[in-house]
């Protein structure tokens, strides 16, 4: 069986439909089943078990000799939140309490880690293990994500196989459900056929344009495939940066939309809200070099591609993968 955790949600509820692409259905889905709102993502999917997340590690120490794999995908990942204690507990403790099961078990782990972790950048992007002490992140979510990388670095008891991916700016179907923290497509086309137009934040800094703040935007497919490479090949645990390796701005983003739409790109520059800006990332860029360097040759999708298959494919028929 192959364990995904998260697989309500966005990034888990795509790779247990992109593993039932592959023929494989033998999925254990663990998360909170509370939320209506994540019902659709699972309505097509095939597995064997879902299992509450709160009884999960009592699942798994009956069923681990069954387990193959598990991909631990499931995280507090609102990057506004003001409650250390909530991302301490299912960012960093459960983490941890799965590492030690996978461990003890000798099952291999591919957890998702965030590129939130890299701040505002001053340190660059590298994944470098020994560049990974030195990063300072700006919200409560990175901080929990990179406080479980590092006590990752730190331990001499591991699972066979692992590997920790800093996921860049994940777009694509299935995340209805994530409002504010939702994708910038996402929220684009919504706005944009409500009102024809779209609002962008305004850069707050002299040497970056409106509109020009750029991010590593990765399509949610590529995620998948980058996953079912390591479920494949097991021989590089390590941090691996997710990401195309290309930033684009936000402009190019939202032109994508309206092309996509069919339609002349009205856009309106407001102010970032005051509550953001101090941690606010102008930029992010995924060093790729150590994927690649173990085998990874696949080529990203490129933005406009992605856009538009995600608008067109899923958001305009309101569809889940």
């Amino acid at each position: 069986m192959i364990v995904v955790t998260g697989a309500a949600g966005f990034i888990g509820s795509y790779f247990a439909g992109r593993l039932n692409r592959e023929g494989i259905n033998n999925l254990v889905l663990v998360d909170r089943y509370d939320d209506p709102a994540k019902e659709r993502n699972l309505h097509s999917k095939s597995y064997v078990h879902l299992v509450d997340r709160e009884d999960f590690f009592e699942w798994f120490s009956r069923n681990g000799t069954k387990v193959e794999f598990v991909f631990h995908l499931g995280a507090r990942t609102d990057t506004v939140g003001q409650e250390p204690e909530s991302y301490q507990e299912l960012n960093l403790r459960y983490s941890q309490h799965l590492w030690k099961a996978c461990t003890d078990m000798g099952v291999p782990l591919v957890y998702a880690s965030s590129a939130a972790t890299y701040g505002n950048g001053e340190k660059g992007f590298s994944d470098a293990h020994h560049q990974i002490a030195h990063l300072k992140p700006l919200n409560l979510y990175a901080w929990s994500k990179h406080d479980f990388d590092l006590w990752v670095l730190n331990q001499r008891k591991t699972p066979g196989f692992w590997a920790g991916l800093k996921f860049f700016n994940v777009y694509g179907p299935n995340e209805y459900h994530k409002g504010r923290m939702a994708s910038v497509v996402l929220h684009a086309y919504q706005t944009i056929r409500e009102t024809g137009g779209m609002k962008l934040f305004r850069s707050h800094r002299e040497d970056i344009p409106d509109g020009e703040q750029k991010r590593d935007f990765i399509y949610v497919d590529d995620i998948a495939q980058v996953m079912l490479f390591f479920l494949h090949h097991r021989k590089h645990s390590g941090i691996y940066n997710v990401g195309t390796g290309k930033a684009r701005s936000y402009l190019d983003l939202t032109h994508a939309v309206f092309g996509s739409l069919g339609l002349k790109p009205d856009i309106e520059f407001v102010d970032t809200p005051r509550d953001l800006r101090s941690r606010y990332q102008y930029f992010t860029e995924a060093d790729i070099q150590k994927l690649r360097e173990i085998g990874y040759s696949r080529p990203f999708t490129g933005l406009e591609e992605g856009v538009g298959e995600y608008v067109t494919r899923y958001l305009a028929r309101e569809a889940c993968f």
